[in-house]
């Protein structure tokens, strides 16, 4: 038999997973000045030196506001018999977070995010969840920022982990759902540190560009000093890109 402690442990793992689907959260929405020559010098040295002064100094532009109308969708895309690897590149006000994705680990998934991408569904969309105890992910994906939001159409998942719970590890992209299969639709999270989960949400891609941004939204915590809600340092999709690199 478990232990006490044990139990209680599950008890909250699952707990905030079952937050971790569409329909559940909400979201909400420095720069600082600089004074004196050397303030300013050092400014200038990040612009030209780092080649990234947003990344860098950790300043987001304004955050993209919430589309309430969104494009929807009756039925998915056909999936792609394409199984090559893209960059989906996302412009975010905090800087570009690029995802590798393989298309012939979860071609359904691939063809709908590169689907929704050319149709610029994720254009001007706030990330409206960050996660930062137990699980640590940052949730994205849905335009009207509420976590209820969808393309209007849903897919199945696919490329599910064998262990249950299984560890989506730091960097990996997988599609958020509502709980039961067959309900991915637009919102995925980005694992910013191991997280143990149900093996219910499909890997489809993992961060090689920007997991820093992720991480520093995360350092800035959640709004109103909860651990799960909407990020304190708003970041959003200003827009995005699906290129193919490898066939």
């Amino acid at each position: 038999m478990a232990s006490s402690n044990k139990r209680e442990r599950e008890l909250a793992r699952a707990k905030r997973e079952r937050q971790l689907k569409n329909g559940r959260n909400g979201s909400t929405s420095l720069i600082f000045g600089v004074i004196g020559g050397l303030a300013i010098l050092a400014v200038i040295f990040v612009i030209f030196f780092t080649g990234d002064s947003e990344t860098s100094s950790g300043v987001c532009q304004p955050a993209p506001s919430a589309n309430s109308n969104p494009s929807q969708w009756q039925t998915a895309p056909a999936a792609s018999t394409d199984s090559g690897t893209y960059n989906w590149t996302l412009n975010t006000n905090c800087g570009d977070i690029v995802i590798e994705v393989d298309a012939s680990l979860a071609p359904v998934t691939a063809s709908s995010m590169e689907f929704l991408t050319l149709n610029n569904f994720f254009d001007n969309s706030p990330c409206h969840r960050i996660v930062t105890s137990g699980i640590y992910v940052l949730q994205c994906g849905d335009p009207t920022g509420t976590g209820m939001g969808s393309p209007g159409f849903r897919i199945a998942e696919e490329n599910l982990p064998t262990a249950n719970p299984a560890t989506y590890a730091k960097g990996v992209v997988a599609m958020a759902n509502s709980g039961q299969p067959g309900t991915s639709g637009s919102q995925f999270f980005i694992v910013f540190q191991d997280s143990q989960l149900s093996p219910t949400y499909t890997v489809f891609g993992k961060v090689i560009q920007g997991l820093d941004i992720v991480e520093k939204i995360a350092a800035a915590g959640v709004a109103a000093g909860a651990t799960d809600g909407a990020p304190a340092e708003a970041i959003g999709i200003l827009d995005a890109s699906f290129v193919e690199v490898n066939n």
